[in-house]
C-alpha cells in the first residue's frame, strides 16, 4: 500500500520493516504529535539497575509539542476531520517494540570538504565559499547558473536551485557573452525519466551525503516533465520522519533542484519507549481536544423588538448555545514501525524516538501520523515564555510572538521581496518582519492565535509569508532570527 505524492509539502511515507515494527506505507504529510499518558512505569521497568535517568525532554516550541516535519499536502484529510477530532482505531496487533530508543540531535558544523563533495554529486562547478554563515557556491561572470547554499551549523540545511542572476545578482556586464536571462536553463518539457532512472540519477547525491540506505520514492512527477525524489534516511539504524531529502530531475535525466541536511544527527540520550498501542492511545487523547464546539446564536430569533432572556436556570430562553454533536472521524490504522521523527525541543530541533503509524481512511489516500514514542515521566510540557525583545528588531503586531524557525527563502525579481517558508499550525495567522544593515538580514515569523480560547488540533502545514526589504537583498545572508541560524535560499 503506498500512497501518493502531491508537491512539496507532501512526504513520502517510509515503507520499513524493523525487529520493532511492522510494515508502514503511506503517502505523508500530515504530522501530529502527543505527548504524555498514565502508566508508563512498565517501561522503565527494563533499565538497568543503577544506571543513571536520562533528563527530562521538553517537546515543542511554538506549537504546544508539534513539529512541522510535514504538512496536508493537497487532497489528504484534516486530522481534526471536523468539530470533534479523529479517532485512530487499528486494525490488527500493534507492536510491542524495544524498551528504549535514542534521541539525535544536530551536532558540529559542516566543512567546506562535505559541501564540495555534495555539490560534485549534484554536477556543481566552484569552490564553496563562505557567505556570513552559509556555505555558497554561485554562479559567476553571466550570473546565471546552478547554486548550492548549506548552512555551515548543522544539520547542514542544504539547497540546490537555479539562478537567475536579478537586479542584484547579476555580474555579468552585458553584451554578446552574456546569454538573456533564462537562456542557460535546464531543458523544459519533454517526458520525465521512468522511476528507475530517476532513482539512479538520485543515488550519486544520496551517497555523498551519507544516505545510501534511505528509503527512495519516485513516483512524483511535477510540470509534467520532472520527476521528484524522495529519500527518507534510516540512522541509527530506525526509520526517520521529517528528515527527508528531495530531488527534481529533469527530463535529461539531472538534478536540477532539491534540499534536505547534509551533516547526520549525533546519537545523544536514550530514554524508554512505550509501544505502539499506547502510543496510539496518546494520539487519540490529543484528538480530543477538539471535541464538541459550542455556537453562540439563537436556534430560533425573538419577536422583533423583545429583549432576548438570559441563559440561567428555570427561565425561558429563546436564545441558546448550539452544540455539534457530530461523531468524531474515524480513521483505520494499518501500521506501526518505530522510528525517529524530527521534533523541535527546548534544546533546539532534533530526532525523537516516534511510532510512525499509516492512517488509511476509506475515502482518501493514506497518509502517516507520528506519535512520540518517549515516556510519559520524562516529557515535560512546553515552555512558553514571553518572548523577550531583541535590540534592533522591528516590533510585532498586537497580540503575536515571534515563535517560528524558518526552514528557507526564494527572493523575487526585485531583489527586495523575500518569500519566507516555515511550518505553522491550521489556527493561526502569520506575518514576518526584517531588521537589516549591510552585513545580513535578519527575520522574525509572528504568529496570532486566531482564537486563543479554543483548542486547536496540533496539525503543522506550510506557509510562506512575504516581507519587503528597503533595499534589495544582493549577497547579504538571510538569518533567522530567534536562532540565529542562517536561511537557506531555495
Amino acid at each position: 500500500m503506498s500512497g501518493t505524492e502531491s508537491g512539496r509539502g507532501r512526504r513520502t511515507a517510509l515503507v520499513a520493516t524493523v525487529a520493532a515494527g511492522v510494515l508502514l506505507a503511506g503517502g505523508g504529510g500530515l504530522y501530529l504529535t502527543a505527548a504524555g499518558d498514565e502508566g508508563d512505569g512498565g517501561d522503565t521497568a527494563s533499565r538497568s539497575a543503577g544506571a543513571p535517568a536520562p533528563p527530562p525532554l521538553r517537546l515543542g516550541g511554538g506549537s504546544g509539542g508539534t513539529d512541522p516535519g510535514a504538512g496536508i499536502a493537497p487532497g489528504e484529510p484534516d486530522p481534526g476531520g471536523g468539530p470533534n477530532g479523529t479517532v485512530y482505531r487499528a486494525e490488527g496487533p500493534l507492536p510491542q517494540g524495544p524498551s528504549s530508543a535514542a534521541v539525535h540531535r544536530p551536532k558540529g558544523l559542516v566543512t567546506s570538504e562535505e559541501v564540495a563533495r555534495l555539490a560534485g554529486a549534484l554536477g556543481v562547478e566552484g569552490r564553496p565559499a563562505l557567505v556570513g554563515d552559509v556555505w555558497t557556491i554561485r554562479p559567476e561572470k553571466d550570473g546565471v547558473g546552478p547554486r548550492l547554499d548549506v548552512a555551515r551549523k548543522a544539520p547542514g540545511n542544504w539547497t540546490y536551485s537555479w539562478y537567475d542572476g536579478g537586479p542584484a545578482g547579476d555580474t555579468c556586464l552585458k553584451g554578446k557573452a552574456c546569454p538573456p536571462p533564462g537562456e542557460a536553463k535546464p531543458p523544459a518539457g519533454g517526458s520525465p525519466v521512468s522511476e528507475a532512472a530517476a532513482r539512479a540519477a538520485a543515488a550519486p547525491v544520496l551517497k555523498a551525503l551519507g544516505q545510501d540506505d534511505a528509503k527512495v520514492s519516485a513516483t512524483q512527477v511535477m510540470n509534467g516533465s520532472v520527476r521528484v525524489v524522495n529519500a527518507d534516511p534510516v540512522i541509527g539504524g530506525l526509520p526517520t520522519y521529517g528528515w527527508s531529502t528531495g530531488l527534481h530531475i529533469g527530463p535529461d535525466g539531472r538534478p536540477v533542484a532539491g534540499s534536505g541536511t547534509l551533516k547526520e544527527p549525533a546519537k545523544g540520550e536514550t530514554y524508554p519507549v512505550v509501544s505502539a498501542e499506547r502510543a496510539l492511545a496518546r494520539l487519540n487523547e490529543e484528538s480530543k481536544g477538539t471535541g464538541p464546539i459550542g455556537i453562540g446564536g439563537c436556534a430560533t430569533d425573538p419577536p422583533a423588538g423583545e429583549p432576548q432572556a438570559p441563559d440561567e436556570p428555570g427561565k425561558d430562553a429563546p436564545c441558546q448555545t448550539i452544540v455539534d454533536m457530530a461523531p468524531p472521524r474515524e480513521v483505520p490504522v494499518t501500521g506501526a514501525v518505530l522510528g525517529l521523527a524530527a521534533t523541535d525541543t527546548a534544546d533546539g530541533r532534533a530526532l525523537v524516538p516516534a511510532w510512525l503509524f499509516t492512517a488509511d481512511p476509506a475515502d482518501a489516500a493514506a497518509y502517516t501520523v507520528t506519535s512520540t514514542a518517549v515516556a510519559a515521566e520524562f516529557l515535560v510540557p512546553p515552555a512558553t515564555p514571553s518572548p523577550e525583545p531583541t535590540p534592533g528588531a522591528p516590533e510585532p503586531s498586537d497580540g503575536t510572538a515571534p515563535v517560528r524557525r524558518i526552514e528557507s527563502f526564494t527572493v523575487a525579481g526585485d531583489g527586495r521581496t523575500l518569500a519566507l517558508t516555515f511550518w505553522g499550525g491550521v489556527c493561526s495567522t502569520y506575518t514576518a518582519r526584517a531588521a537589516e544593515d549591510p552585513r545580513q538580514v535578519r527575520v522574525w515569523i509572528d504568529e496570532k492565535p486566531d482564537d486563543p480560547d479554543r483548542a486547536c488540533i496540533l496539525v503543522a502545514k506550510e506557509i510562506t509569508v512575504e516581507v519587503e526589504l528597503e533595499a534589495p537583498l544582493g549577497d547579504r545572508p538571510v538569518v533567522d532570527a530567534p536562532s540565529e541560524e542562517a536561511v537557506p535560499r531555495r
